[in-house]
């Protein structure tokens, strides 16, 4: 089987030669590429959710050998959410690698956190299966190792603790505002800001609502702290 030079540099990220090819192929095949005697990554990435999930779970109880597990269930969400595997795969050019039909290569496919990250849990499972569980932790725990070591103020939630910040001084909690909306209908970019009641804001800009909010939040507490 012909591998593409992109295939090749993203088995030196991965740091695992694959001896089936075919493996990784599909893994970084997009449902909108598939077609007749070839197979998207989505059953793949269903496989590969499960790897990071368990591969992460134990990393963590490693990790913090006191925590309760109300600490640690943030702090995996927070490890296996897709936005944090889009995160690793960027970092390691996943995206140069998918093979996507013409209509997501036209609309800014390999730079979509949804793609990205499903197809980074494809890998995972395309490592896996190619050769097996130690092959496929070893090679998470090196990719997701400076996650791991900030987990505990990455798996903060800002818009919580900004609540909670105002709440603890007598405030109401604080707002968020659309303020701006870019970009294509399939790819919109928001500029949300977050407001104090005593008049204090932050803006921040992500690709959903829900980030930006976050986001917003966050840049408010930086400010106030």
């Amino acid at each position: 089987m012909k591998v593409s030079a992109e295939i090749k540099a993203l088995e030196e990220k991965l740091g695992h030669t694959f001896q089936d090819k075919s493996l990784l192929r599909r893994a970084v095949t997009h449902a909108s590429m598939s077609g007749p005697g070839r197979e998207d990554n989505q059953r793949l990435e269903f496989l590969g959710d499960r790897v990071l999930g368990l591969v992460m779970a134990e990393a963590l109880l490693g990790h913090d050998r006191n925590a309760s597990e109300g600490l640690l269930a943030p702090r995996f969400n927070a490890l296996v959410r897709k936005e944090t595997c889009a995160e690793v795969a960027r970092s390691i050019g996943v995206g140069e690698a998918l093979k996507l039909g013409r209509s997501e290569q036209m609309s800014g496919g390999r730079r979509k956190q949804a793609l990205l990250g499903d197809a980074m849990e494809a890998v995972i499972a395309a490592v896996y299966l190619d050769g097996g569980f130690d092959v496929a932790q070893e090679m998470i725990l090196r990719l997701w190792a400076p996650l791991i070591a900030s987990v505990e103020e990455d798996a903060k939630d800002a818009k919580t603790t900004l609540q909670e910040w105002a709440q603890g001084r007598g405030m109401a909690p604080p707002s968020y505002t659309e303020v701006e909306r870019s970009g294509p209908d399939h790819a919109p970019v928001f500029t949300i800001e977050a407001r104090l009641a005593t008049g204090e804001t932050a803006r921040a800009t992500a690709g959903n609502k829900r980030q930006a909010e976050q986001a917003a939040a966050r840049a408010l507490l930086d400010e106030l702290t």
